[in-house]
């Protein structure tokens, strides 16, 4: 008979084993698409910063196509946008990251979904990973978007960057773990 054993969490090596794959940059000068910089922080419910979290993003290109490429590596010029990015946050909690704004997917049900991007947040005392979105405002898609419509209304809001006033293609997106206005996170 065998003892059971403890849970383990997904940190705190990141900085060990995932530094090297990190990926902040994910055009360069020949991916199409309106560019766009995400920034924001990573705060836990009391408001304090993470400085260790990272956030993995996943989206489509500007076309709203998927790309095929598995690897973690940033595109070299010319190749396609592979729509993958590792993000830490710094010491303060902050991330940032540029890239395009996606097209639209089609729905399970076949109906265009709102441009968004999807995240899953890593960190320290976290036994499985977060899993989100981005949402961008004032698109004309949101009022639609199935899985938008399924977030109660009032919370919607956690889920949408907005454009930072005076900096052009620079939005802001906070994930707040806990507590008031938390971050609306999924079930997979």
């Amino acid at each position: 008979m065998s003892d059971s054993t403890a849970s383990q969490t997904v940190g705190p090596y990141f900085k060990i084993g995932l530094s090297p794959l990190y990926c902040r940059e994910l055009v360069v000068d020949a991916t199409p698409g309106q560019r766009v910089t995400i920034q924001g922080h990573v705060l836990d419910g009391e408001g304090n910063p993470v400085p260790d979290a990272v956030l993995e993003t996943w989206q489509a290109d500007a076309e709203g196509n998927f790309s095929s490429i598995t690897g973690v590596e940033q595109p070299e010029p010319g190749s396609a946008f592979s729509g993958f990015g590792r993000i830490p946050t710094d010491e303060n909690g902050v991330f940032r990251f540029n890239t395009i704004k996606p097209g639209s997917v089609p729905g399970l049900d076949g109906s265009p979904q709102a441009p968004h991007i999807l995240v899953s947040i890593f960190m320290r005392g976290l036994l499985t990973r977060l899993v989100t979105r981005i949402y961008f405002e004032g698109d004309a898609l949101n009022e639609s978007d199935l899985v938008l419509k399924a977030v109660e209304k009032e919370r919607r809001c956690t889920l949408i960057a907005i454009p930072v006033a005076g900096k052009e293609g620079v939005m802001e997106w906070n994930i707040i773990l806990q507590g008031q206005n938390e971050t609306v996170f999924f079930d997979f």
